[in-house]
């Protein structure tokens, strides 16, 4: 059996088609190796109904674990070289956390203070 296990972050957002009268949704994934590795980066494809509703959360950042086969295709660069890419026909899709944010979060801002109440202008003999 042919399965693999991918996590790792979205390098661009989602984008669907139609193939055949079913919707794909196709993504990148970067599998990172380690500190003095370079990421691998992996081509995705979610096949069916689930391609519509999971391309809103499938955005560049976002962190998952992919699992499904993986598949080679051949294809022509713009070149004119003929060139090997192996892609995963994904099966499974866990959403690792929110997506990253491009700038950090602002702080919450502060408090407004309470409006000071001079109680010296209210009558002794008011009965509240």
């Amino acid at each position: 059996m042919n399965n693999i296990t991918v996590a790792g972050q979205l390098g661009k957002d989602s984008e669907i088609r139609e193939v055949a009268g079913e919707q794909v949704l196709s993504f990148s994934v970067a599998d990172s190796q380690g500190r003095d590795k370079p990421s691998i980066w992996w081509n995705a494809q979610l096949w069916g109904r689930r391609a519509t509703s999971l391309q809103q959360y499938l955005v560049k950042g976002a962190s998952v674990t992919i699992t499904g086969q993986v598949t080679q295709r051949e294809y022509t660069d713009k070149t004119g070289q003929k060139k090997m890419s192996q892609d995963i026909r994904v099966n499974d899709v866990a959403l690792q956390g929110g997506k990253r944010e491009e700038t950090p979060r602002q702080a919450a801002p502060a408090p407004k203070a309470a409006p000071k109440t001079d109680f010296s202008d209210i009558p002794d003999d008011c009965p509240f």
